[in-house]
């Protein structure tokens, strides 16, 4: 028996129900790598961010994330290189999908139970996603953020619904804007978190203070 279309499971009914000691044989999703290119990159790195961002509220197969997430990531490393972007998921398909599986061929009328104990097994999993949650995030370059829209363009067409392509204000995946950044930065009170960063206050022993981003 082949799987379902995804428009079986689109839609959001009943509560969440993931996996659990309750709920077992659960399959693993399809997708298994969440952060792709140069996730290690320093903050500094990779200036600019785009956003791709669910206008729905709807459940996204781990199936469709897996084929947006090799889409995006093909057109990406064909404009930026392999080290050229970072590439987040920014879903988690915990949600499981449920099929109530009936026998189709010739001498199944014995064998089928009808609506009787028709509580379904584990088919898949899928991501619950809400209006105006973002689905995908990728941080690269300035001069490259043309390419990343052109890349999330096209990873749309492997979701249900609608979405939308946003270029963040943020400096990378950081909660501060561009001008708060290099103001803070020319004050040296920006400590490096790896991806993302810290606001020196000035308590505490200096002594104890982490490596300050240097002024530029």
């Amino acid at each position: 028996m082949g799987r379902r279309p995804a428009r079986c499971y689109r839609y959001i009914a009943g509560k969440p129900y993931p996996k659990s000691r309750f709920c077992r044989g659960v399959p693993d999703p399809r997708i298994r790598i969440y952060d792709i290119g140069a996730k290690k990159a320093n903050v500094e790195a990779f200036p600019a961010a785009v956003h791709m961002i669910s206008l729905e509220r709807e459940m996204i197969s781990s199936e469709a994330l897996e084929a947006a997430r090799i889409c995006a990531n093909k057109y990406f490393t064909k404009v930026a290189g392999k080290d050229g972007f970072h590439l987040r998921m920014r879903v988690h398909p915990f949600h499981v999908l449920r099929i109530n599986k009936m026998l189709s061929c010739a001498g199944a009328d014995r064998l089928q139970t009808g609506m009787r104990g028709a509580f379904g097994k584990p088919t898949g999993v899928a991501a619950r996603v809400d209006v105006g949650q973002i689905l995908m995030t990728v941080r690269c370059r300035e001069k490259d953020v043309a390419g990343m829209v052109e890349g999330f363009r096209r990873a749309k067409f492997k979701f249900a619904g609608q979405q939308q392509i946003v270029v963040s204000k943020k400096w990378g995946l950081t909660h501060l804007g561009r001008e708060e950044y290099l103001k803070l930065k020319e004050e040296g009170r920006i400590m490096s978190r790896g991806i993302h960063v810290k606001i020196f206050n000035g308590h505490g022993p200096l002594a104890d203070a982490p490596t300050l981003i240097t002024k530029a």
